[in-house]
């Protein structure tokens, strides 16, 4: 059994959360920017599907990726060299997301992006704790993603693309930008094969608890990102 959170803005120590299936750790409660900021800055994330209520997660161990560890693989390396695309940042937020709650994906018949999702991370976009990552080819928005920023830690939420490398595009850059700000880790939350071979790894949740402590710390509050993205030194990284 898991708890229903109460009205007040608390959740319950992430070592209640269950084995099986890992992670899930409570229900209820809303997405309003005060919860969900305060989930996140615990390593908490909310993962549910329309019809369901709000569940909450805290999976062990964590998967993350720490932004100097990026693969960036010759082909890649390649495309990023061409510079025959633009990366804007926070520009078109909303456009980002929806396209994401519109990719498919693999043995997912529908998507955990709700309309309610949608409403709750644009207001955090709007506080500036929120930010997308987007690639434009040809003037048209070909790729990218979005996640939240506290302090110098960065909640990865979701990627699409709709030409090839695109999100991998915005992904490099995101880390780029990410070192010059002095971020120390992008949370990837759950594994998969794709995201490993892009660098992530998987850090027991007690160690992922802890970095999040100095992270979070530091910094002024939330921040409107430039629209422009820095430009990228990127050599490939096997």
């Amino acid at each position: 059994m898991i708890p229903w959170l109460p009205e007040e803005v608390a959740f319950p120590p992430l070592d209640k959360a269950l084995a099986e299936p890992n992670g899930l750790l409570a229900a209820g409660g809303d997405l309003s920017p005060q919860r969900l900021l305060a989930a996140y800055r615990h390593g908490i994330f909310p993962w549910y599907s329309a019809g369901e209520p709000i569940l909450w997660w805290s999976p062990d161990p964590r998967t993350v990726l720490f932004p100097d560890e990026l693969k960036i693989s010759r082909s890649l390396a390649k495309t990023l060299r061409n510079a025959n695309y633009e990366v804007r940042l926070d520009t078109a937020f909303g456009d980002v997301v929806q396209a994401c709650a519109s990719q498919s994906r693999d043995g997912q018949p529908g998507t955990w992006i709700t309309g309610e999702m949608q409403v709750g991370y644009g207001t955090l976009n709007r506080l500036g704790y929120a930010h997308s990552v987007e690639t434009w080819i040809g003037g048209k928005l070909a790729g990218g993603l979005y996640g939240v920023a506290i302090g110098r830690a960065f909640y990865g939420e979701s990627m699409f693309t709709n030409v090839r490398d695109a999100s991998k595009i915005a992904l490099a850059h995101l880390c780029a930008y990410l070192k010059q700000r002095g971020f120390g880790i992008i949370d990837c939350q759950m594994e998969t094969s794709h995201l490993a071979s892009l660098g992530a790894r998987s850090i027991p949740r007690r160690e992922f608890a802890a970095r999040l402590d100095a992270l979070c710390a530091q910094g002024d509050g939330p921040e409107h990102w430039p629209a422009k993205a820095i430009e990228g030194n990127f050599t490939r990284r096997p």
